[in-house]
């Protein structure tokens, strides 16, 4: 199955698309998960997984760009989003070599940064150990794969 955007929508009562996430969800704030949402979920969805990656981060790590901010997966497919801070799924690592989400934090005066949430809507429920990679997620994922959308807000350090 193609890693393709589909009719899936994803929204955060936080900010808007292509808007400035609050400092509250980054590493200067409280550094906690912003709440999401999404809807018009592909027919025969069962589980989903979360990804927040900062391609202008300039970092290349193993072969892919930019920086993973949160890998969350097993989510189950009977909801329709996350609350602040959620505790709901299970955590990969992070970029910052640790579990759960970490806030965008991009280098002192190095400009805007877009982040991107991703939101894979997939056709089983997941039951991965916890402290996966993004590219470890992502093989395990891929074949299971029904839709994606993204929800991008940006951030920068005075």
């Amino acid at each position: 199955m193609a890693f393709a955007l589909s009719s899936m929508q994803v929204t955060s009562p936080a900010f808007a698309q292509h808007e400035a996430i609050p400092a509250r969800y980054t590493g200067e704030g409280d550094d906690v998960s912003p709440p999401l949402a999404w809807h018009n979920v592909p027919e025969g969805t069962k589980g989903f997984a979360v990804i927040c990656h900062d391609p202008d981060a300039p970092l290349v790590k193993d072969g892919s760009y930019g920086f993973i901010h949160w890998t969350l997966y097993n989510l189950p497919g009977d909801i329709t989003g996350l609350d602040e801070n959620t505790p709901v799924g299970t955590s990969g690592r992070n970029d910052f070599d640790k579990p759960g989400y970490g806030g965008p934090m991009p280098p002192q005066g190095h400009g805007k940064h877009l982040y991107y949430f991703l939101v894979l809507a997939l056709d089983h429920q997941t039951a991965l150990p916890e402290g996966l990679s993004v590219a470890e997620l992502l093989k395990e994922v891929e074949p299971h794969l029904l839709g994606v959308d993204r929800l991008v807000g940006t951030y920068q350090r005075d």
